[in-house]
């Protein structure tokens, strides 16, 4: 299998509802903005009152969700009492916990994927990743050249057996209980080893200088969000965890116009996509065959793949 970056997928422009909540913000947790992290962000209560303002209905359960464009952002079905979620510095022991009773999960339909690349960019632009890195990487898959190409994008897998926690000498790199492998970059000491360990290549080293991003300095840094981004130091996909403990679905997943990625709790049993659509996870993943990338490995990824069975869309170069 051969497998390549697509070579369209960083300047491709990002939907006018991507994230808007993080573009006329000011500031981030201490500043008054509607920032994703905690502070003084959009919680649940607020986030539902604007939308039922607009005129939107949100539908809970296993019933599909209105699509909240109101608020830039989608609602995530994980249950109908989500708790506050403060914002979590690194002394907090709560950021290493997790959110309790919850584990997070992602599920990705190759069927849907047109490798248009608009995770990659709602994903750096809500973490203030450089052009020369991705936390979310849109590979271009061809099997052999008789068969069509397919797009495959690849995330941290946030594995229950993550060979990159064993590793780190300083604990910097730790699992929590609702699934999410998260990175502790005020203990990071660059030692590199968590790349070295982890086999799909899904994390990268900051080699920048400090934050040249005036909105970007004005977080105050949290594990769950991993901003602002520290030089000399690992960083990653990480699944939003701050968005997903106040009902939101991460980035990637709302700005897809496929539909191509859910996102969900596990032990919920339901999963939901950018376009409000929510599945059972469990007959999701057995209907549609569905598989983990390298799980030979036994590293349990988080992440399963909906095979590219009847393709919604051209194959690359046809369309």
């Amino acid at each position: 299998m051969n497998a390549k970056p697509c070579p369209n997928q960083a300047p491709a422009p990002a939907r006018a509802v991507q994230l808007t909540v993080h573009e006329d913000k000011p500031s981030c947790c201490g500043g008054g903005g509607q920032c994703g992290c905690g502070g003084s962000g959009v919680n649940r209560r607020s986030f539902v009152r604007k939308a039922t303002t607009a005129g939107l209905t949100v539908l809970t359960g296993l019933a599909s969700l209105d699509r909240l464009w109101a608020a830039a952002m989608n609602e995530l079905d994980a249950g109908p009492n989500m708790p506050p979620h403060p914002h979590l510095p690194p002394s907090d022991p709560a950021a290493r916990r997790g959110v309790p009773g919850r584990k997070w999960i992602m599920v990705i339909d190759l069927a849907k994927c047109d490798g248009c690349g608009k995770c990659t960019v709602a994903c750096s632009k809500m973490h203030f990743v450089p052009p020369d890195r991705q936390w979310i990487k849109v590979l271009r898959i061809q099997d052999s050249e008789l068969t069509a190409a397919t797009w495959f994008p690849q995330t941290c897998f946030q594995c229950d057996n993550p060979p990159c926690t064993k590793v780190c000498p300083v604990d910097a790199t730790f699992k929590r209980s609702d699934g999410i492998v998260l990175i502790d970059n005020d203990r990071c000491i660059g030692c590199r080893m968590c790349m070295a360990a982890c086999p799909y290549g899904a994390r990268s080293f900051n080699w920048s200088g400090t934050p040249a991003d005036a909105e970007e300095k004005n977080h105050e840094y949290s594990p769950e969000t991993g901003v602002p981004r520290k030089v000399g130091t690992v960083e990653k996909c990480d699944f939003c965890p701050d968005l997903a403990a106040k009902g939101i679905l991460p980035a990637c997943t709302s700005v897809c116009p496929m539909g191509a990625i859910y996102y969900g709790d596990e032990n919920e049993d339901a999963v939901t996509n950018g376009k409000g659509e929510t599945e059972r996870l469990h007959q999701l993943l057995e209907d549609r065959a569905a598989y983990r990338f390298m799980e030979e490995l036994g590293t349990k990824p988080r992440v399963y793949y909906l095979p590219p069975k009847n393709r919604m869309y051209p194959p690359p170069g046809k369309r």
